[in-house]
Order: C-alpha cells, then sequence, then structure tokens
C-alpha cells in the first residue's frame, strides 16, 4: 500500500508543480505580483492537500506567534523538499537563499526567477555574497522575508553536517531578527526516496535570537535551538508513526 499511495503521491505533487511552474514562466512576464498570489494562496495549497489525499501526510504549524511576514530572516533546518513548500504557504512572499543551478533548469528554474528566489554561485567566493547580498536588500526593502538553511544542504533527521557563517553576514548586512526553525519532514519524505510515509509533519518556529554580540556564541546558540527541537520533534514522531524510523540517521 505505501508504494501505490506514494507513487500517487509522487504524481499528484510533482505533476502539480511542474503546472504551476508551466504557468508562472508565463506569468511572470507580466505580473510577479500575481505569481507569488497564484503560489501561496492556490498553487500550494492545493498541493499540498493531494499530498494528505494520497499520502496521508497532515501538516501541523507550532509557534505561529513567532511568524512575522515581512523584515525577518528565518534559520531553518533543512531535511526535505517537503518544507520548501510548506513555509512558501505559511510565510507569505518569503524568498529562499539557493544554489545559483537550480535556476538554470528548464521551466522550474525560471519560476522560481520570476517568484523572485535569491541564487547564489558558491564558487565565486565574496563576489557571490555581494551580489547576493544586493537581491537580499532588494527583497527586504519590498517586504519580502528571507529562508535561510544554514547548513546549506538537507541532512537525514537526527543529523547534521554543520551550520555555516553565511547567515551571520547576511543578519548583520539586513540589520534583521533572526527566527529558528524545527521540523521533522525528513521522517515522512526523505532525501533521495521515492516513498512518502503517512503521519504528522511539524514545522515549528522558534522565539528569535538574541541580537548577534560573539558571533561564534550566536551560532552555536543557533544550532543548538534548532538542533534540540528537531530531536524533540524526531522523539514525538517515532512514538506516534514508529515505521519512520527507516528515514531516521
Amino acid at each position: 500500500m505505501i508504494y501505490i499511495r506514494s507513487t500517487l503521491a509522487n504524481i499528484g505533487v510533482y505533476g502539480c508543480l511542474f503546472f504551476g511552474c508551466v504557468i508562472s514562466s508565463v506569468m511572470g512576464l507580466f505580473s510577479r505580483k500575481s505569481l507569488i498570489y497564484f503560489w501561496n494562496y492556490f498553487m500550494l495549497p492545493v498541493t499540498m492537500f493531494i499530498l494528505w489525499l494520497t499520502a496521508g501526510i497532515k501538516i501541523e504549524i507550532r509557534g505561529r506567534e513567532h511568524i512575522r511576514q515581512e523584515g525577518v530572516i528565518y534559520a531553518s533546518k533543512h531535511e526535505s523538499a517537503l518544507e520548501t513548500y510548506c513555509m512558501s504557504m505559511i510565510i507569505k512572499k518569503a524568498v529562499f537563499i539557493l544554489k545559483k543551478e537550480l535556476t538554470y533548469i528548464p521551466i522550474f528554474g525560471w519560476a522560481q526567477h520570476f517568484y523572485g528566489m535569491i541564487p547564489v554561485n558558491r564558487a565565486a567566493g565574496s563576489a557571490a555574497m555581494k551580489a547576493m547580498m544586493i537581491e537580499a536588500k532588494d527583497r527586504m526593502s519590498k517586504g519580502r522575508p528571507i529562508i535561510i538553511f544554514p547548513e546549506g544542504t538537507r541532512c537525514k533527521p537526527g543529523t547534521t553536517k554543520g551550520y555555516k557563517p553565511g547567515l551571520l553576514f547576511i543578519a548583520e548586512q539586513l540589520k534583521a531578527p533572526v527566527i529558528p526553525v524545527a521540523l521533522n519532514t525528513g521522517l515522512f519524505w526523505a532525501k533521495n526516496s521515492f516513498l512518502r510515509y503517512p503521519g504528522k509533519v511539524i514545522i515549528e518556529f522558534l522565539e528569535p535570537m538574541p541580537e548577534i554580540a560573539d558571533k561564534k556564541e550566536f551560532m552555536a546558540e543557533l544550532e543548538r535551538r534548532i538542533e534540540s527541537k528537531c530531536a524533540e520533534l524526531n522523539a514525538e514522531t517515532l512514538k506516534n508513526y514508529p515505521y519512520t524510523k527507516v528515514n531516521a540517521g
């Protein structure tokens, strides 16, 4: 049954996303504001409904009192593609900082560009950071919050590949508060896996980080907050859905 439901989920979700990207590739030429509305209020809700209908994955948002719709940076754990869809639906107009290579993908990359995502060329060093900051300041000035994955890549639940200091540079330049985000998405939608396990996905927004005084202490505290909360969410999930242990690190 899990294979049948996963097949239906993948067809439905990726089919929806492909359709949305095709529409966006045209819509973006005329009205980017309409494109953002199209994704946040129609395309993503429909996609998440299909995911629930086919795979039995429900989304629970915790810490809503910490959510701000502008003037803030979200530092999120990254375990799956799923959180990118969920967070875009929750935080209206938010943009992600992503690998520049993703914008080269036909249709998908065009949609990312028109939506306003911020690409970064990791191989370009300081020049890439300067270019990224120009775009980040532009998005922030337009009331669009920024979402960053401090680890820079997806990690299996219960593991980490280290938090990169690039977040600090962005936060200092933008003078914006940082809100940590913990989640358990990887237990249901694992990296490079075809299977989609049913259950309750939790995305939890934590209290804003204190102002940056000591950079090492800030990054250590950010990692501690996110990883400790993720551990709590993972323990809760494994208790309620023991079959998801197959995706744990």
